[in-house]
């Protein structure tokens, strides 16, 4: 475990890091994706050998959360994540100095694995050192930011292509990226305490216990971390829950992605132009991570909160349908309201849903594992949707955009009551 914080300046000045790094690891992961209609034009590729780099970015990012997650709770959290930075950036400015594409598939490969050296460790650090307050801040701020640098990304794409070139958009957050490891690994340290501490774990727990802050179980201390990875699908529904987060990465980054590409397609606006108008997809994710915190707040639920954000996001496809090659405006609207409610369904999946394991000391371990399913939508979105836009069109990759949130709905409702039972026996202070 970590040693906890008490200090409300320190934990607000931790948030405020893990916002800063969570901002960057979108910066630096987001702009291939962002500049990708540019880089079909100017290398001359096709639309599935453009989305390769990002396909192999989000398999590698997948995988590395699975070994990230389990390493995340045996390494220092702190350094993980300034590693990861620090690589992310290195493989932004390679990119930028070497514009080919049989350089950019494995170097942008590379890349997903040091994102996610980010998440896991992240986590760890937010829910071992923080309040149950401020951890519950801390995962919409995080959210929040991750939806900001989305659209950081999505309006400095074509500043930088009309200004330098399309290399502008991996030299300046391959800069930044490299200010911001830098940063971290200097202010954490001021914080000083943020180092493994293993021999006081029970005694924790019997203080946090006595405190009111912890996790209330009918299962002795002792068993419960043996007991984690042996009765956790067990008893509560994370089979499901992977396989809504996989739903949830196939819609919101596989449309992130897509988005320029169908703007330009179906619309004929210029690169400039459908780049920017992307830049509108994480804007009501802000608001929707807020919303959705606000609806748990009331239902309780996290499984459930996301089976409605689920079934707003299939409301907004069938919308979409009808007007999918004659209003771009609706188009945008409507597209901007699923993506957003996929951050909600992530705040409520991948942020919330971990921080119900803190007592079986397997924070980042459980947060890796989902995690790792989001990227296992968003790498066959990547690819899935250019193919089917190929071969069928447009319109039916809208109809599958309805149907992946419809089937999402549908597992959320059958998770529902498994995972409130868990919640009740396994409950957070």
């Amino acid at each position: 475990m970590l040693k906890k914080l008490t200090s409300e300046k320190e934990m607000r000045f931790l948030c405020l890091l893990c916002c800063m790094a969570y901002f960057m690891s979108y910066l630096t992961r987001l702009n291939y994706a962002a500049c990708m209609v540019e880089l079909q034009q100017v290398l001359g590729t096709g639309k599935s050998i453009a989305g390769l780099p990002v396909t192999m970015c989000f398999l590698s990012y997948g995988a590395g959360q699975l070994v990230c997650g389990f390493l995340g709770d045996k390494l220092s959290p702190r350094g993980m994540i300034f590693a990861g930075l620090a690589g992310s950036a290195s493989c932004n400015l390679l990119v930028a100095a070497c514009p080919r594409m049989e350089v950019i598939i494995p170097v942008w490969c590379v890349n997903g694995f040091f994102q996610s050296m980010l998440w896991p460790p992240m986590v760890r650090i937010m829910a071992e050192m923080l309040s149950d307050k401020w951890y519950r801040q801390s995962c919409v701020l995080v959210s929040m930011a991750s939806a900001l640098a989305t659209i950081a990304i999505y309006v400095l794409a074509p500043v930088c292509i009309q200004v330098s070139g399309w290399e502008g958009v991996f030299i300046l957050p391959g800069i930044l990226g490299i200010l911001a490891a830098v940063l971290w690994i200097v202010n954490t340290r001021r914080l000083g305490k943020a180092e493994d501490v293993r021999d006081g774990l029970e005694e924790q727990r019997e203080n946090t216990l006595q405190n009111g802050d912890a996790y209330e179980t009918q299962a002795e201390p002792g068993r419960r971390k043996k007991a984690a990875f042996l009765q956790l699908f067990a008893e509560a529904p994370l089979l499901l829950i992977l396989l809504a987060i996989i739903l949830q990465g196939t819609l919101r980054d596989g449309m992130t992605t897509w988005m320029p590409v169908y703007m330009n397609e179906v619309f004929g606006m210029s690169s400039a132009k459908s780049i920017l108008s992307a830049a509108a997809l994480p804007v009501f994710g802000v608001f929707s991570t807020l919303f959705a915190s606000m609806l748990l707040s009331r239902l309780k639920n996290e499984v459930f909160t996301a089976a409605l954000l689920f079934g707003a996001g299939m409301a907004a496809g069938i919308v979409m349908l009808p007007f999918y090659d004659g209003f771009p405006a609706v188009c945008i609207l409507m597209m901007t309201l699923i993506t957003g409610c996929m951050h909600g369904v992530n705040l409520m999946l991948i942020s919330r849903v971990p921080g119900h394991f803190t007592g079986f000391g397997k924070v980042s371990a459980v947060s890796g594992i989902l995690n790792a399913a989001t990227y296992i939508g968003s790498s066959l979105s990547t690819y899935g949707f250019g193919a089917v836009a190929d071969r069928a069109g447009w319109r039916t990759v809208v109809l599958l955009w309805a149907a992946v949130a419809l089937l999402g709905l549908a597992l959320m409702l059958l998770a529902r009551k498994k995972w409130g039972r868990f919640c009740g026996k396994y409950r957070q202070g």
